[in-house]
């Protein structure tokens, strides 16, 4: 069986709740820049 310690910044932040929480917060700024560029060639022609 593996053992998996917490890991933590130095600030005291745990980096797996982190992970977890941002993969629940939908689209990243960037998705969001691509899905307006991509809409907005799409309706230009």
């Amino acid at each position: 069986m593996a053992f998996h310690h917490k890991q933590y910044t130095k600030a005291g932040t745990d980096i797996e709740a982190v992970k977890r929480l941002n993969s629940k917060s939908g689209l990243s700024y960037n998705e969001v820049k691509k899905l307006l560029a991509e809409r907005y060639l799409q309706n230009k022609q």
